[in-house]
C-alpha cells in the first residue's frame, strides 16, 4: 500500500494483467454516462469526474483503485484529487485510457 499523495501509472496491459490475476482493485471510470454506455471495462464503477468531489466518500480510500477515462487526462486529474485532497492511499491512473484498452468491454448501462 502506497502513502497518500502517490499515484502509480499503469498501462492498459498492466491493468488487464492485474484483472487476469484476480485483483480486486476497483476500476473507477470517470467518463461521462454516454462514453460509459459506448464501452466500459466489465465490473468497473462509473463516477463521472464532475461527481468525484462528493462521490469519493462512497469509496474505500484504502482499496486499490485504478482510475480510467478515455485518454488518461481526466483520470489523472481525478487520481490527483483522490490521492491528495481525499487521502486515498492506493491510487493508480491507467495511461492512455479506454482508447488504448484491448481487454474485454461491456456496452450499455
Amino acid at each position: 500500500m502506497a502513502e497518500a499523495g502517490v499515484i502509480e501509472m499503469l498501462t492498459p496491459a498492466q491493468v488487464l494483467e492485474k484483472r487476469e490475476q484476480g485483483s480486486d482493485a476497483l476500476i473507477l471510470d470517470v467518463r461521462t454516462e454516454t462514453e460509459w454506455e459506448e464501452a466500459h471495462i466489465p465490473g468497473a464503477t462509473l463516477m463521472p469526474v464532475h461527481t468525484i468531489a462528493y462521490g469519493h466518500q462512497e469509496l474505500d480510500k484504502h482499496r486499490e483503485t485504478i482510475v480510467v477515462c478515455q485518454h488518461g487526462m481526466r483520470s489523472l486529474n481525478a487520481a490527483r484529487f483522490l490521492a491528495g485532497t481525499a487521502g486515498f492511499t492506493n491510487i493508480s491512473n491507467m495511461i492512455g485510457g479506454m482508447a488504448e484498452w484491448t481487454g474485454p468491454v461491456e456496452t450499455g448501462v
